[in-house]
């Protein structure tokens, strides 16, 4: 408390001076949460991304704040994921297996990239209407495989993705290849690649440090 505001309480209005370090607390302690929480979001993307993950997952990390405007004693700001499952997975390191027990099914590279429906690629949407049939073929000891058969290769701009052979092909047997389009594995490791509870600490460290930041420079604008 300054000199010249003590003074200030002493002749009468004290009442004025506390309502005004009142109100500097509530800024205080809401821009110091929510500046906390931009932190720990942003050094959880970050994380994402030095994992490897891509800039899609690392969006998922957001944020929300409470009360939505104005400012308050009782601020608060969560941070979360929309993509919990993954990111526990990863940040775990967890052993994944099919829910109906059989095989995971792992697209290849020359796999359509999304299934009927613009849906993520699975057999059971796999668009067998142009591509022509999967076809299952065990391998002893390895991944077994998910194929079709009748493909030919394309070539210039297109060059290493695959497409059905013509009519003329199919009869010819010409240029005629079989493609991969699932390996099937009984189950994925996936190893840790995340740090959050780490990271959490280290931006909850930071809060007694961020509400002082906004007490002060909020105390400056007031002087002004």
């Amino acid at each position: 408390m300054s000199r010249t505001r003590l003074e200030a309480a002493l002749e009468g209005n004290l009442e004025r001076y506390m309502q005004d370090e009142l109100d500097l607390a509530r800024e205080a302690i809401t821009h110091g949460i929510q500046d906390t929480a931009g932190d720990l979001k942003a050094a959880l993307r970050e994380d994402v991304i030095q994992g490897g993950l891509g800039r899609r997952l690392a969006r998922s990390w957001q944020s929300d704040d409470y009360p939505k405007s104005g400012a308050s004693l009782g601020a608060a700001s969560v941070v979360y994921t929309k993509a919990q499952r993954l990111v526990r997975a990863f940040n775990e390191g967890s052993t994944i297996r099919s829910d109906d027990g059989f095989f995971l099914a792992i697209p290849s590279e020359a796999a359509p990239k999304t299934g009927m429906g613009r849906k993520r690629l699975t057999p059971s949407n796999f668009p067998e209407h142009y591509y022509g049939p999967l076809r299952f073929v065990y391998r002893r000891g390895q991944a077994s495989l998910l194929v079709v058969d009748n493909q030919r290769a394309r070539t210039g701009k297109r060059a290493g993705t695959f497409a059905p052979a013509s009519k003329r092909a199919r009869r010819t047997g010409e240029g005629l290849t079989t493609v991969v389009m699932f390996y099937l594995v009984p189950q994925v490791r996936l190893r840790r690649r995340l740090n959050v509870a780490p990271i959490a600490l280290a931006a909850s460290a930071g809060l007694a440090r961020n509400i002082d930041a906004a007490y002060r420079g909020a105390s400056r604008r007031r002087l002004r």
